[in-house]
């Protein structure tokens, strides 16, 4: 916001007060500056910043075009911290790292809500290891067959592609996580 702004927001009997500007080129141009012309000059730079931040706010709220360290916070709004692995060893000691890369962090953080909605769901915890990951081939199965051929009931299957191993730590974090709260699970790599 510009010296003139601030000045209109002034109650009129400061603005009364406000010198006027001279001329570059006219000798009384060089004279000391009045206090309250300092002072909204002062304003003026203090604004700046602000005035900055705001005009490049919907850049650092989308998750594709937010600072690396924003998007990080993000996901953190978003609940999603519990992925993230810390240089440290243990959450909150050395530097937060998405192990699939912080352009996957991206792409989860744009689906979480839609994600959110329909958590606890076999066609979620499919969806969310695929975006997380950036692999696609995970199947979970239902109440499979224990090895005697009987249905486990309240027991999930998830298969993950063999390009997945990598992930695995990260796979099962989210496994354990996202599944019904009421089931047991399995994970399980295919084959290459």
């Amino acid at each position: 916001m510009d010296r003139a702004r601030i000045a209109r927001l002034l109650p009129e009997t400061y603005q009364a007060a406000i010198p006027v500007e001279k001329p570059p080129g006219d000798p009384d141009a060089a004279a000391p500056k009045k206090p309250l012309a300092a002072v909204l000059e002062v304003m003026e730079v203090l604004q700046a910043p602000a005035e900055s931040a705001l005009t490049t706010l919907d850049a650092h709220i989308d998750p594709l075009r937010a600072p690396p360290s924003f998007a990080l916070m993000l996901a953190r709004w978003l609940d999603l911290d519990r992925y993230l692995d810390w240089t440290g060893g243990r959450p909150g000691e050395g530097a937060p790292r998405y192990a699939a890369g912080l352009g996957r962090l991206r792409l989860l953080c744009l689906e979480a809500a839609e994600l959110a909605r329909w958590r606890g769901t076999r066609r979620t915890l499919e969806r969310i290891l695929t975006v997380a990951t950036g692999l696609s081939g995970y199947a979970v199965e239902e109440n499979p067959p224990g090895p005697k051929g009987v249905a486990r009931s309240f027991h999930l299957r998830v298969v993950a592609p063999a390009a997945a191993k990598p992930l695995a730590d990260l796979v099962r974090r989210i496994v354990d996580e996202e599944r019904p709260a009421y089931t047991t699970y399995e994970i399980e790599f295919s084959a290459a």
